[in-house]
């Protein structure tokens, strides 16, 4: 169950790889020769319609399991990919974005949900830890893929979106070996393997009476907007470096672009290591402090990035940043799971997913319109680092919702 979830998410992670595939598109040996707004768009699509893929799929997963879902999720997904790589003559944008963006995003959100729901159900005693493997994988993915598909678009730089034909079939394959392992776990699995995991303590026999959340129970809490809150804001932090580690590599530190492009391909290791880092940290210290290091860790490394020449420095501060920007994606999962049970884990963390959207597409949008023509990266990452910071608040007022009794 856990190798399928990992592959799954590989597969998935590809995506991350989208600007190698940017930077293909607007050279000017490319036949599409887009402009750099057109070159974001597709992966912003994709971003925002990840959501779109959760929501759904999580409230399906709930109801008739996760191999169906997880199937039909990695198809979509590789089928978008495949059909971008049409996309080979002036004007053949809108494949992209309708194959990379519409298609493959939805794929994504429907596929992505699966196994983070599944895997808490069947390790019960470890939910932070298992589900931060997986999501790790989903970091790997963007690693794997990204060498990978810069060799594709060197044999053929003037149509590289011929480069996606072979790795949407790859996708493909890996994702459906992955999906066809997923199960429910039986009936009571969860409740005797987390007795077994541990001996019983006054505080579990008081919850045993009491039931895991519903869908509309966990939206009438008000922490479940405060997770959602942390979650987007976390995610605005970090992608806004993300979305333009290469750009500020070179212009900061004086990369080349050839080293630009190869520390963005080692920085995906530390996303996918910071979500079973900081997964293994909440269960340790806490979840509520687990995200208060994250947001602030991150904030202030940020803050400090845009006066790092020195090519170490530089590297450095990336690497905790992707730490922490993956580990709300790994500590996440078992927070939500924690606060509001796993019975209905698909369709509560899929709808709290929006954050990914919402933060996704609204960090890169203010840290680009701050940088600028001048590029002012002291002023984007200063501003974004200190709204991280002061979402640190957030967490430290927010504790877990009283479970509803059993009717």
């Amino acid at each position: 169950m856990l190798v399928g979830g990992i592959l799954v998410q590989v597969a998935l992670g590809g995506v991350y790889a989208w600007s190698t595939f940017a930077a293909a598109f607007k050279s000017d040996e490319s036949t599409l020769h887009l402009s750099a707004l057109q070159a974001s768009l597709p992966f912003q699509i994709a971003i925002g319609m990840i959501f779109v893929g959760t929501f759904i799929g999580g409230r399906i997963q709930d109801a008739r399991g996760p191999r169906v879902v997880a199937l039909a999720g990695v198809v979509i997904y590789a089928l978008g990919i495949i059909l971008s790589s049409f996309a080979r003559e002036p004007g053949q944008l809108w494949l992209l974005l309708v194959g990379y963006g519409v298609l493959s995003g939805f794929g994504l959100g429907l596929a992505y949900i699966v196994p983070i729901a599944l895997l808490q159900k069947w390790f019960p005693d470890k939910p932070a830890l298992i589900t931060g493997l997986a999501i790790g994988g989903f970091g790997l993915g963007a690693v794997i893929t990204s060498p990978m598909a810069q060799v594709l678009i060197g044999n053929n730089p003037q149509t590289p979106a011929a480069a996606f034909l072979p790795l949407g079939l790859a996708y493909l394959v890996v994702g459906v070996l992955g999906a066809a392992a997923f199960k429910n776990p039986p009936s009571g699995y969860s409740v005797a393997a987390a007795h077994d995991a541990s001996e019983p303590s006054a505080e579990a026999g008081q919850a045993s009476s009491r039931r895991d959340f519903t869908q509309a129970e966990a939206l009438a809490t008000p922490q479940w907007y405060l997770l959602t809150a942390i979650l987007t804001l976390s995610v605005m932090t970090g992608i806004s470096l993300v979305s333009a580690a290469a750009g500020s590599a070179a212009a900061i530190a004086g990369f080349t672009a050839a080293g630009a492009a190869t520390l963005v391909g080692v920085l995906g290791l530390f996303n996918g290591a910071g979500r079973i880092l900081w997964a293994w940290i909440s269960d340790r210290i806490g979840k509520m402090p687990a995200f208060v290091g994250i947001l602030t860790i991150q904030g202030l490394c940020l803050i400090a990035i845009p006066h790092a020449s020195a090519g170490w420095l530089f590297v450095l501060l990336a690497a905790i940043i992707y730490t922490c920007y993956g580990g709300a994606f790994g500590a996440m999962p078992s927070t939500a799971g924690a606060f509001f049970g796993v019975a209905n884990a698909g369709s509560i963390y899929g709808l709290m997913l929006i954050a990914w959207s919402l933060g996704g597409v609204a960090g890169p949008l203010l840290s680009t319109w701050l940088i600028g023509a001048d590029a002012n990266y002291t002023l984007a990452f200063t501003t974004v680092g200190i709204i991280g910071v002061a979402a640190a608040i957030l967490p430290l007022i927010t504790k877990p919702p009283k479970r509803p009794a059993d009717a």
